[in-house]
């Protein structure tokens, strides 16, 4: 059983553009950061980017940083650091452009690591407990950035569903910083591997706390392809457990029935049952019902075929050998090259009307990248169909040689 300040609690504020700032140092004090976080040490603020390009309630929000900047400031936090992961379909360079993070760590000077760089060390953790799944999938050792280890983390994503987790939220925002580039073998069984990688954060972070924000909200085939709402929301708590659990709520869902909260619960990591969770600051049985759905995409309709349909036996040749690129391209195909420029930056130049876009629109050069059928994307479009050709073919020769054996 893991004890620390704040289990079971989570602080939630409705919120406004004019006092979003405010607000977040609102609502951290009220989750009780400063109990949660010692101040002797650095502390990591682990920046979500779920896509290089802007769309509502996608990646960290600029105030949803800033905010949480100068409430650490304030209260006497004086060495912090942003924290950023790669993923193999997201170019972070351009994500924390586009969606104007770097305006905001420049602006406050706050330094910030880049995971996917090679000057740092990858060191294998030993678990104080049994895994769950992680030495099932990485049986040579399960590796995570040494200058993580005795860091404070502060998670920051954003309220939305995810086509493999239902939701996704704090835990969930540790996928990426803590495991390398091969993460992606471990969607088969994701929900076991978030709650894996909590039981790794509780170990080696002196302090651990979240900061949700849903000011837009997303739902449908998250964290892109989603429909945005605005839900003028934000929440904060030192329990990863219990903020995605009152997020999950938040959104319609039972979070009893989402595996990681319910797993992670009955191992005492945190507490995910609502009816045991203390919320501080706004009544959410206020809230009007939201009624979120989780959807699926082609690309992602195809990923559960490999990880849980008829394709399994297939899964370490589609996703763990030199055919893997085929996946990749799926996913930006589909997201860059046909979702974006055609459904959603309908839906983003919706969002930028309202308060909360016009907001994003007004950090740093009051520019919002909108791309379209750009050349890069459409390279990639080609070069991406002649590897899936490839791989297709490889495929096809395997099934022929086993119905010839």
């Amino acid at each position: 059983m893991t004890d620390f300040p704040g289990k079971g609690k989570v602080a939630v504020l409705k919120t406004t553009p004019e006092t979003v700032l405010e607000d977040v140092e609102k609502v951290m004090r009220l989750a009780g950061v400063e109990n949660s976080l010692p101040k002797n040490v650095r502390t990591g603020l682990k920046i979500n980017i779920s896509w290089q390009t802007w769309y509502p309630a996608c990646s960290s929000t600029p105030w949803q940083i800033e905010g949480a900047i100068l409430a650490l400031k304030k209260a006497g936090y004086t060495d912090l650091v942003g924290v950023h992961n790669d993923t193999v379909v997201v170019d972070t360079a351009d994500g924390e452009r586009n969606n104007k993070h770097r305006f905001v760590t420049d602006k406050h000077a706050v330094p910030c690591l880049y995971l996917y760089n090679q000057d740092f060390e990858w060191v294998e953790y030993q678990p104080k407990r049994p895994f769950l799944v992680l030495d099932k999938v990485y049986p040579q050792g399960v590796f995570i950035p040494k200058t993580l280890v005795g860091m404070n983390m502060i998670q920051l994503p954003t309220v939305k569903t995810h086509v493999f987790t239902t939701i996704t939220g704090a835990m969930k925002n540790a996928f990426g910083g803590l495991l390398h580039r091969n993460r992606h073998w471990t969607h088969a069984v994701i929900h076991d591997t978030l709650v894996d990688l909590l039981m790794i954060q509780q170990d080696i972070h002196p302090g651990l706390f979240a900061l949700m924000d849903g000011t837009f909200a997303g739902d449908g085939a998250g964290p892109r392809a989603m429909h945005w709402h605005e839900k003028n929301i934000l929440l904060a708590s030192a329990d990863q457990v219990a903020i995605d659990a009152v997020s999950a709520r938040l959104q319609g869902f039972d979070p009893l029935g989402i595996r990681f909260i319910r797993q992670a619960h009955e191992m005492g990591l945190g507490i995910g049952d609502p009816s045991q969770i203390e919320i501080l600051g706004y009544d959410i049985e206020q809230e009007q019902p939201w009624g979120f759905v989780q959807e699926d995409t082609f690309a992602s309709r195809g990923q559960k075929l490999i990880y849980h349909g008829p394709l399994k036996p297939f899964e370490k040749i589609l996703l763990q050998s030199p055919l893997v690129p085929w996946s990749y391209f799926a996913s930006n195909f589909y997201h860059n090259v046909y979702w974006y420029p055609f459904v959603g930056r309908r839906r983003v130049e919706e969002a930028l009307k309202t308060p909360w876009g016009r907001l994003f629109k007004n950090y740093g050069d009051g520019q919002v990248a909108m791309p379209g059928m750009q050349p890069k994307t459409v390279t990639q479009a080609a070069v991406g169909l002649t590897v899936l050709a490839a791989a297709a073919a490889g495929l096809a020769y395997i099934l022929t040689r086993k119905k010839k054996s």
